[in-house]
């Protein structure tokens, strides 16, 4: 039976509804030359972050997808104790951002290294923290994939075809995430357990249906400014009629503590979907049960195993 690897250990379809598949508890942008060693205490994190996501229960949001991998701060102790406050499953990732943020010992370590890193956080746990990954969050530049870049997808690719786990990136350019769909069937793996993250930054819808066609999930995944809305839904209408629902998910890329913020900054909420952007979709004539597919089946779908 396909679960939901969680904070709060696997869950079952049964055991959850609606799921935001990228949103953030905490995460660190900052150049690797820009970052200080200062220490960020979990009561902090759990008082700026708790309320946020007992927010998102209040308008239905059953579990949520943390997307911050090595490189950009993954810290999976603090998004852990942010989880077990509010008893709220949060699915944490392996894996590691692109270049510059790729950090010194990955561009050191082999293929199979890496590889049998991803492996241990997949099947075992992250650090000591007790807590299983439930996918593989990577990245490419916007102008290609580089050397480094391409080391780490292979060895995820790898790391994804022993353990059924999908593979999410954050990759700008569709000509890109065409060139990582063919370095991952050449690695062995399926373009079928691939998330291209941030779809919706891509200008030419061509590359979107030319993906989904591939196999490959959409993720349109800055939802949250009103002016924009229009655009998301005409996106939206146009995969549906394509008949590519069934590899679409939507979500904010919201949050999160930030440590380079006084206090950790504000965050801004995961309850836009909810309360605002799907009663538009409805009101566009999109039924019931297709949203229950975009907001509940796909994201499950996609990341459990």
């Amino acid at each position: 039976m396909a679960q939901l690897m969680t904070t709060l250990g696997p869950k079952s379809m049964a055991e959850v509804g609606m799921i935001l598949p990228h949103e953030h508890i905490f995460v660190d942008v900052r150049p690797p030359q820009q970052v200080v060693d200062v220490k960020v205490e979990a009561a902090d994190v759990v008082a700026l972050m708790a309320p946020e996501v007992e927010k998102a229960r209040a308008v239905g949001v059953t579990a949520l997808v943390e997307c911050s991998p090595v490189g950009v701060g993954r810290r999976v102790d603090l998004v852990r104790a942010v989880s077990e406050a509010t008893q709220f499953p949060i699915v944490v990732p392996t894996g590691i951002y692109r270049e510059p943020w790729i950090p010194a010992w990955a561009h050191a370590a082999r293929e199979a290294e890496l590889r049998d890193w991803m492996l241990a956080e997949l099947q075992e746990q992250i650090d000591d923290t007790g807590v299983r990954a439930a996918w593989i969050k990577l990245s490419a530049g916007d102008e290609g994939i580089t050397d480094c870049e391409t080391k780490v997808l292979r060895a995820a690719a790898q790391a994804a075809a022993a353990t059924n786990a999908i593979i999410g990136s954050h990759t700008i350019r569709g000509r890109v995430v065409r060139d990582q769909l063919a370095i991952i069937e050449a690695a062995g793996y399926t373009p079928e357990r691939f998330i291209w993250i941030h779809t919706q930054a891509e200008p030419d819808f061509d590359l979107h249906l030319e993906m989904a066609r591939r196999g490959a999930w959409l993720e349109y995944d800055g939802i949250g400014n009103p002016d924009e809305d229009d655009i998301y839904i005409e996106r939206i209408l146009r995969v549906l009629d394509a008949g590519f629902g069934h590899k679409l998910m939507l979500s904010h890329d919201r949050g999160w503590y930030d440590p380079a913020q006084p206090g950790g900054g504000t965050p801004r909420p995961f309850t836009y979907l909810s309360e605002h952007f799907l009663p538009k979709l409805r009101a566009r004539g999109v039924d019931a049960a297709t949203i229950c597919q975009l907001t509940y089946t796909n994201p499950f779908t996609a990341f459990a195993r």
